[in-house]
């Protein structure tokens, strides 16, 4: 699970997946699919006051990141209508603890998949959050 960090930290195979899980999150969000709608991450989302503006802006985030490396993500698949509303709406707060615990995680598997990510990701140190979250302690 790699939910909470900054895009920029992914690799290429970790940026695809990062995109076709916020898909999938905003269709259980919209409630358009009966599968993966207990996933505890999708916690955060829903208790968020605009639940589907937050997974929006999440979503235009990873697209953006996509875009400086030259990939094409199909940005029509981005609910437009919570689209519009993105910079109204909080950031979503997320735990230093779940960033930590994510952190380890990918550094695992760019250490496997992606050796020259993975030494850039360690010298960087402490991971960033997603845009659109914001650090907590916790």
């Amino acid at each position: 699970m790699r939910l909470w960090l900054h895009p920029a930290l992914l690799d290429r195979a970790g940026l695809v997946a990062c995109w076709r899980e916020a898909l999938l999150a905003q269709a259980v969000l919209a409630g358009r699919t009966r599968g993966y709608t207990r996933h505890p991450q999708l916690a955060r989302f829903r208790a968020h006051p605009e639940p589907e503006v937050a997974i929006a802006a999440y979503l235009h985030a990873v697209a953006d990141e996509a875009k400086t490396r030259g990939y094409r993500f199909d940005t029509t698949r981005i609910e437009a209508t919570a689209s519009e509303r993105i910079g109204t709406t909080p950031r979503i707060p997320v735990t230093d603890g779940q960033l930590a615990l994510e952190w380890r995680h990918l550094l695992a598997k760019l250490e496997v998949r992606s050796p020259e990510r993975w030494t850039q990701s360690v010298q960087a140190g402490q991971p960033l959050p997603h845009p659109p979250a914001r650090r907590r302690p916790g």
